[in-house]
């Protein structure tokens, strides 16, 4: 039988499983995926860790022990998910060490409520970091406006950054400078360029959401064909941006300095839309040096049918423009997509986060009360 996760490894492409909870570790299944299914990096966001918890039988001990010494609900869950990121973080190890930190990678975020003020991203991704202590950690902050200076101090104090909830290509250059300022700023603060890591998480399969209602809210034949286009094709021309970048001087004197590039991540790669392929944003987005972090569902889906036909992504810009140009015509607007997606993408965030809490404070209730 065909390996075909190795396939699009042996492409170029990462693969990272975007999912943790205290179960998936306690079984042994991430263990499992890392040696049978190729997994290299894990993600996690507020509503993995709502869904995680939703099964508090897992984490009776630990809400028990947290209720006994009073700790409050904000302190408990940061407690509870910096302990199961820590144990990712041990599994995924030894992938780091063999990929010489390139690899291996587990991601927790901020906050999400934190994502427009600046300050206090930057203070809880500096005590994620501390509770965590693994080298192998990433810290998710967000692109929004006020995320930006937050991703160049947390760079420029050591903290390896997994920017997340990127959506539009000239937020996506503003990402990349944002790194690119970090690093030099931590260059001049004496920090080994080379133990810092960075990945930009690049939406997908929410723009197609987003623009394939507005399309079919037109109704036309034009429309119909448009259906399930713009979100590769957005992905494609970040790519196009992210080879812009960095083939600049600019990034060329850091990487003589010892810095590693900030690696594309193809994030949102479930395809929400069951008439079109379930591996879509996976085999149409194969190219070297990016990572693909999927459910373990999008990842099975791969391993048994996807078809990987060597780069999808490199020469393929002026199509992608082409697609974009014609979604133009029809009246949908590039800017207002991407700026709608931001801010609806930190509300699912925080509302992920609140219920996260709620499940919190009812297993420390729950426990106070046996």
């Amino acid at each position: 039988m065909t390996d075909r996760l190795k396939a699009l490894s042996d492409e170029g492409v990462a693969i990272w499983l975007d999912d943790v909870s205290r179960q998936r570790l306690r079984s042994g299944n991430l263990a499992e995926l890392v040696e049978t299914k190729h997994v290299v990096g894990v993600t996690s966001n507020p509503t993995i860790f709502a869904k995680a918890l939703s099964d508090p039988d897992v984490y009776t001990g630990q809400l028990r022990d947290l209720g006994i010494r009073g700790v409050d609900v904000e302190e408990a869950t940061r407690m509870i998910t910096t302990y199961d990121i820590r144990w990712a973080c041990d599994v995924l190890r030894p992938v780091y060490d063999r990929t010489g930190g390139v690899d291996g990678r587990v991601s927790i975020e901020v906050d999400p409520r934190l994502a427009h003020e600046t300050e206090k991203t930057v203070a809880e991704a500096g005590l994620l970091w501390w509770l965590v202590d693994r080298p192998n950690l990433f810290i998710k902050i967000p692109a929004t406006k006020e995320g930006l200076p937050a991703i160049t101090e947390a760079l420029a104090q050591g903290i390896s950054v997994n920017v997340t909830l990127i959506f539009g290509i000239q937020r996506y250059r503003e990402v990349m400078d944002a790194f690119m300022t970090g690093l030099e700023r931590a260059k001049e603060r004496g920090h080994d360029l080379s133990t810092i890591a960075s990945v930009a998480s690049f939406f997908v399969s929410r723009v197609d959401t987003e623009v394939d209602k507005r399309l079919d809210k037109l109704g036309t034949e034009r429309a119909r064909a448009l259906r399930g286009k713009a979100a590769v094709a957005n992905a494609r021309l970040a790519y196009e941006a992210y080879e812009q970048t960095f083939a600049s001087d600019r990034w060329k004197a850091l990487q003589a300095a010892g810095a590693r590039p900030q690696r594309p991540l193809w994030a949102s790669t479930s395809v929400k839309d069951p008439s079109l392929p379930d591996t879509l944003y996976v085999t149409e987005l194969v190219t070297s040096g990016v990572v693909n972090t999927m459910p373990e569902a999008t990842i099975q889906a791969v391993a048994d049918h996807g078809e990987v036909r060597g780069d999808t992504v490199r020469g393929r810009y002026d199509e992608a423009r082409q697609v974009w140009a014609e979604l133009a015509e029809l009246g949908i607007d590039y800017d207002d997509v991407v700026s709608v997606l931001e801010a609806e993408g930190v509300e699912k965030f925080v509302a992920s986060w609140k219920e996260l809490l709620a499940t919190v404070r009812k297993g420390l209730e729950e426990e106070a009360r046996r």
